[in-house]
């Protein structure tokens, strides 16, 4: 709660606000206004739902300009990929989101700051925040500059599993198989350790905080190293 800190999240983010009380409420998990009970105070939820709404719209738009050969059903595919969990929380982390998100100690101490919804949602709420403050170029420049970088990268992800297996069988033969290694943490905050085996061997691992999210990791990480050459 004491991590909160106005100008370094505005340095992170390149965008500074008029209005700070529009990035206080973006970074003010529901637990939180809960637990100090002030009136007047509101959580991110409705900048979250706001700034959803305005990420489709740019995303749609970056795609549309962009990969002007694909049909619709590609193209839908594709910014599943981009505005997924993974991704936003992804980008949330490396804008330090979760270092200065507002929570009530309950929820700190169960690993909130680190979880990737409550990642994801910053992501979205500092987005419509932005919007509100600076209008939809401003939004614009958020989403292009931190998210619509590397989509390769990001479409291979979201298909991560299904992309490894298909590479493996193209020639109909080849095994994936997954394996889980660890898994630790309260039920409240476990994390999985998973690795892909082809053909018996050991080609990556993966975490998450899911068994899915695991092998998605792991595949990824296969993927990764196959398109490297390794």
């Amino acid at each position: 709660m004491l991590n909160y800190d106005e100008k370094t999240i505005e340095q992170n983010i390149q965008y500074e606000f008029k209005n700070k009380n529009l990035l206080r409420q973006a970074l003010s998990h529901s637990s939180y206004i809960n637990e100090m009970k002030r009136k007047g105070m509101e959580s991110y939820e409705r900048l979250e739902f706001l700034g959803d709404a305005v990420l489709e719209l740019i995303t749609s738009e970056f795609l549309f300009e962009n990969y002007r050969d694909l049909p619709e059903g590609k193209l839908t595919k594709m910014r599943a990929s981009i505005v997924c969990e993974f991704t936003l929380s992804s980008v949330s982390q490396m804008l330090h989101l979760g270092e200065h998100v507002l929570l009530s100690k309950g929820e700190e101490l169960t690993g909130g700051r680190n979880r990737s919804s409550i990642l994801c949602d910053l992501f979205e709420s500092v987005l419509g925040a932005i919007y509100l403050d600076g209008g939809m170029e401003s939004a614009k420049k958020y989403v292009h500059t931190f998210l619509l970088t590397d989509i390769e990268h990001k479409t291979l992800f979201y298909d991560a599993k299904t992309t490894l297996q298909e590479m493996v069988q193209k020639d109909g033969k080849g095994n994936v198989s997954y394996h889980l290694l660890e898994e630790k943490g309260p039920d409240h905050n476990k994390s999985f350790v998973t690795e892909v085996l082809v053909d018996g061997k050991r080609l990556a691992t993966g975490k998450g905080t899911s068994k899915k999210n695991a092998e998605q990791m792991a595949a990824y990480e296969a993927l990764l190293k196959i398109k490297n050459g390794f």
